[in-house]
């Protein structure tokens, strides 16, 4: 059975409104709650839900970021994640971090850890880069599986529904693979109590980016973050009728208006001859 690694990522709560900072740095992150991307989510929802199927053996989240990323973790433990690894990124290292360096770690993690299937988000929500599992299966020489919104065991290996501008495009690919979810791939399950409990006692493995050999020199400068641009007011024109030539003098008389006539209450009779006597004697029927 393959061994399935799945990448998470804390990112800004998706019901936070974003900030940015004063010197067009960055956004406000401080202060600001943080969640587990929601496209890693469905990722991770994937993972277990192979394992449930006996399609994997094991499950493995891995993370790259500050210390609190080790509590994106638990909820990926919480979850059904088997063990965690944190990849502790931290300080301008972190503000600096890009898709290739993720790509790197996730890579280096898959040789060393074994895995046959690597699973991430397409894209996070706080960069939008829709990078990292293409280029970690370039750095493994994997085929991939992207955008993907259905995933199925073969003989040969997996069948992969995407999601494409065109519509669906269903892609046959041998194992080992990397997979991106998409939105429609699955619907996450809430972490239980008992499993949150649970996943405080399950292994989470700390390791630095040093440990792996991967350098974190930055390949790309960031100018500035800005908010986007106010949509500018369009001026409102007034015209009259008269100004377009519109004749405005009544085509139709309205001679009164009145409420409906009062409906007159009807009377009960004894039985259906009386009913049809009383019908002709009105000439209604």
């Amino acid at each position: 059975m393959s061994r399935v690694l799945v990448g998470v990522k804390r990112v800004i709560d998706y019901a936070v409104k974003i900030r940015v900072k004063p010197d067009k740095s960055g956004v406000v992150t401080d202060g600001v709650k943080h969640s587990m991307n929601p496209f890693d989510e469905i990722a991770v929802e994937e993972a277990v839900r192979m394992k449930e199927k006996k399609l994997a053996s094991e499950v493995i989240a891995v993370s790259c970021g500050p210390a609190q990323s080790q509590e994106t973790l638990r909820t990926a433990l919480a979850m059904g994640a088997d063990r965690a690894i944190h990849v502790e990124v931290a300080g301008a290292e972190y503000e600096t971090m890009q898709p290739i360096h993720v790509a790197k770690i996730l890579a280096k993690l898959s040789k060393d850890e074994k895995a046959d299937i690597v699973i991430v988000g397409k894209q996070a929500i706080d960069d939008d880069s829709n990078q990292t599992a293409q280029m970690t299966a370039a750095l493994l020489d994997w085929p991939q599986g992207t955008f993907a919104s259905k995933v199925e065991k073969t003989d040969a290996g997996l069948t992969v529904t995407r999601e494409i501008d065109g519509g669906l495009e269903t892609i046959k690919t041998k194992v080992p693979v990397v997979i991106s979810a998409d939105l429609r791939l699955n619907e996450p399950r809430y972490a239980t109590l008992p499993n949150i409990m649970k996943a405080k006692k399950k292994p989470l493995k700390k390791l630095t980016a040093k440990d792996l050999g991967v350098d974190l020199a930055p390949r790309i400068k960031v100018i500035n973050v800005e908010d986007p641009p106010k949509a500018k007011k369009k001026p409102l024109k007034k015209l009259t009728a008269k100004d377009l030539g519109v004749d405005l003098a009544p085509r139709i008389k309205v001679i009164s208006v009145e409420d409906p006539p009062v409906r007159q209450a009807g009377s009960i009779v004894p039985d259906v001859d009386t009913l049809v006597a009383k019908l002709k004697e009105g000439g209604h029927v």
